[in-house]
């Protein structure tokens, strides 16, 4: 029998073969799971300490730099702030002398590793706070004690008023860098220049103040911003340079005295003491020999890594241990009523350095602008931990992935 379907009918089954066979297809497969974020990592340390910070008990270090397990620490909320602090810190690291190979404590640092360190964080942690136990290691610093409690301190920027001339009420000079003095010689202490005037008649004078501890204050900090009385003008007064004579702090003056009582030793308590007792002022500066200079400039407070300070972020430190360009996380001590509470994890940049600031265990914070400033520089004087982060080995195949 020859059986011959219709074309129409022929159609009609292609179609409902073709229906049926697409509802009998697999369903898609599902591509490989995405890794959950990591969650968020703790944002502060409670440590077993005394009033000013110092853990209790701590252990003695073996060496300037130990690694420490992530599992142990935490980190700050990756802000807008800290992002520019970092992208500034490239910066420092550019403008910085560090030599690649140099030894940083037990460590062998490069230049390469510590621009890593910032860019990990930029491209990375800033999405993944997970990403820091993958890609970086973090090495805690022994401290002052060898037991893991480094020294925070505050600095700031005053503001003072001085004038353009020597007046009787601003008489008091501020100097420039005596460079042609400094090429032949030893330059004077502090006793020979504000007090028996080593430097006068060179044309140095800057401008004048009408109170040498106000000089003093301002050479700690470094730099200062200034008003002249006398023509209106308002400038910024870098630090330019030392006489090279060694730092003694003067608190040590008071401290070895027995005949002076002073309850209060900050910077605010000697201020008063010395506007008390005005014939003591010279005993007390001339006990530190040390004597900063100046030179006149524009724009924001910048430390000797050339970028502005950030408030609570940029630190002085020396780069014998904390290189400048570097970047370190700290259990920052939380402060109520002068007693540390507890620790907070926080990202310090050191952008800036000092005479005072010596040794792997004290790191000095900037705090800011005039007498506020000054408030929060004062009121830091207590104890945390400090970690140097660095690269891990296979980083940098990871970063060109």
């Amino acid at each position: 029998m020859n059986f011959r379907l219709k074309p129409a009918v022929v159609f009609t089954l292609l179609v409902v073969l073709g229906i049926t066979f697409h509802n009998f297809t697999l369903p898609p497969q599902p591509g490989p799971a995405k890794p959950s974020p990591a969650p968020d990592l703790p944002t502060t340390m409670v440590l077993n300490t005394d009033r000013y910070g110092k853990v209790h008990n701590a252990q003695l270090h073996d060496d300037v730099f130990a690694q420490t397990d992530w599992k142990e620490l935490g980190f700050p909320k990756f802000d807008e702030e800290l992002e520019i602090a970092l992208k500034n810190q490239l910066r420092v690291l550019e403008n910085s002398k560090f030599k690649d190979g140099q030894k940083v404590g037990n460590l062998r640092v490069t230049n390469g590793q510590l621009k890593e360190t910032i860019e990990i964080l930029l491209q990375r942690v800033k999405e993944d706070p997970g990403a820091l136990s993958q890609y970086l290691n973090a090495y805690q610093v022994w401290g002052g004690d060898k037991k893991g409690n480094t020294y925070f301190t505050g600095y700031f920027t005053p503001v003072m008023e001085v004038s353009s001339v020597p007046t009787k009420k601003y008489k008091y000079p501020i100097y420039a860098y005596p460079k042609e003095l400094a090429e032949e010689g030893k330059l004077p202490t502090r006793a020979e220049i504000d007090g028996e005037g080593a430097l006068k008649g060179m044309g140095l004078e800057l401008a004048y103040a009408s109170n040498p501890l106000d000089i003093y204050i301002m050479q700690l900090q470094g730099s200062g911003y200034v008003k002249f009385v006398d023509t209106g003008a308002q400038k910024l007064f870098r630090y330019a340079g030392e006489n090279r004579h060694p730092y003694r702090n003067i608190q040590r003056f008071f401290r070895n005295r027995d005949d002076i009582s002073i309850g209060n030793l900050s910077l605010s308590g000697i201020n008063r003491y010395l506007n008390q007792f005005p014939e003591m002022i010279d005993s007390v500066l001339f006990f530190n020999p040390s004597y900063t200079f100046f030179t006149p400039s524009t724009g924001l407070v910048k430390g000797a890594g050339m970028v502005p300070l950030m408030e609570g972020i940029s630190v002085a430190a020396d780069d014998r241990y904390f290189p400048l360009g570097s970047v370190l996380l700290a259990a920052f001590p939380v402060i109520e009523n002068g007693i540390v509470k507890r620790h907070e994890f926080k990202v310090l940049l050191p952008q800036d350095v000092g005479g005072a600031i010596r040794g792997a265990g004290h790191l000095d914070v900037y705090c800011g602008i005039g007498k506020e400033g000054q408030r929060k520089a004062s009121s830091l004087h207590h104890y945390g931990q400090v970690w140097l982060l660095l690269p891990k080995d296979e980083t940098a195949v990871a970063l060109n992935e």
